[in-house]
């Protein structure tokens, strides 16, 4: 299934990938741009851009901020969420407090299900 875009968002994704938090900093610089499979940082999927983005095993991975457990943030993410799913893609979440806390448990957590959806032909069906 090819994933749409919406390039009216392009500009938005730019000033994002420029503007990184701290934590997606760390993240990005600490792990997920040397990881072995591709990963894209703020790609736009939809009129959505996702913090991180793995084609090869369609796999999201969001850190969410404290504005994400607000009521306007928590009915944005499931609207996002509900559509990046009938894409067939995993959405793995992580909060900010668990890049502070447990850094390397984040990291193992997305090797394990990158490497679990990359062996499974059928994962994007889920």
């Amino acid at each position: 299934m090819t994933i749409p875009k919406d390039n009216t968002q392009l500009e938005n994704a730019r000033r994002l990938r420029r503007e990184m938090t701290p934590h997606e900093r760390k993240l990005w610089y600490l792990f997920l741009h040397k990881y072995p499979v591709k990963i894209y940082k703020q790609r736009i999927i939809g009129r959505f851009i996702v913090d991180f983005y793995c084609a090869s095993a369609r796999l999201v991975i969001e850190l969410d901020g404290s504005q994400h457990y607000e009521p306007q943030g928590l009915a944005y993410d499931a609207e996002r969420s509900q559509f990046l799913m009938s894409l067939g893609l995993e959405i793995l979440r992580f909060s900010n407090r668990d890049i502070d806390r447990d850094f390397r448990g984040v990291c193992t957590q997305i090797d394990l299900i990158i490497r679990k959806r990359l062996q499974d032909p059928l994962s994007h069906l889920r």
